[in-house]
């Protein structure tokens, strides 16, 4: 494998990445085997690899409201659901030999370590893949903002956020096709032009610790090893 630009990286996968809608499967057995496989190569590259999941395959805090669920609540059900997806892919990866360990924000001591700083960058160091579940543990916050907060903690080289378009567009690629793909932005840029990519929060986290956000397509063959090498692919978020 040929080496990377980055020795430690967070990759943030959204929950449709484990779900297939077309057979209504919220997580996919293929969708797994397909992530899974990709992270062993980025293991292959003796890349250090964190992993951040959201839960929307399987519950979105807004569907919740919608049935009378309160915000708090809500947002606690997709906390569990980032777990649920947290160990479904610690079980593909286990199947194919790569060593992992998923942590999480809420103590679940029966499925999962609870999230040490100390802990999550040893087990790095040892060459595992830790996955961390649970968002930030506390409602009103995304994903994307825990993706930010742990790649801080743990002091990554890069934040990854692997999605199914090629970067960042200046308005929705699938409503507007004539919209505009950048292939850099700064923070202020990405957080003035409310691009929704990710949220305020994770952008601010970002720039204050002088993390770049790769944006990328996930799900196109070989992609992730691309950005790995520092090759032009995707968005890149810097100062």
């Amino acid at each position: 494998m040929p080496a990377s630009k980055y020795k430690r990286v967070l990759l943030k996968l959204s929950g449709e990445a484990f779900q297939n809608k077309d057979k209504g499967h919220s997580l996919d057995a293929d969708a797994l085997i397909s992530i899974a496989r990709q992270l062993k190569d980025v293991r292959d590259m003796d890349v250090e690899v964190a992993i951040v999941v959201g839960g929307g395959n399987i519950f979105r805090g807004l569907a919740g409201q919608e049935a009378g669920i309160g915000r708090t609540t809500g947002d606690h059900i997709g906390m569990l659901a980032t777990v649920i997806n947290s160990l479904a892919l610690q079980s593909a990866l286990e199947n194919i030999d790569v060593q992992t360990r998923v942590m999480t924000a809420i103590a679940i001591p029966a499925v999962a370590e609870t999230f040490i700083k100390r802990r999550a960058v040893r087990h790095l160091e040892k060459g595992r893949v830790v996955i961390f579940g649970a968002g930030t543990g506390n409602p009103y916050f995304t994903t994307d903002s825990a993706a930010a907060l742990r790649a801080s903690e743990i002091k990554c080289d890069a934040l990854l956020k692997g999605t199914k378009v090629d970067g960042v567009y200046s308005a929705d690629p699938v409503v507007h096709p004539d919209a505009t793909r950048f292939d850099e932005l700064t923070y202020s840029e990405a957080i003035n032009r409310q691009l929704r990519v990710m949220d305020t929060a994770a952008f601010s986290l970002c720039q204050e610790n002088s993390i770049p956000i790769v944006v990328f397509n996930f799900f196109k063959e070989n992609e992730i090893i691309r950005v790995l090498k520092g090759e032009p692919v995707g968005t890149l978020v810097h100062d």
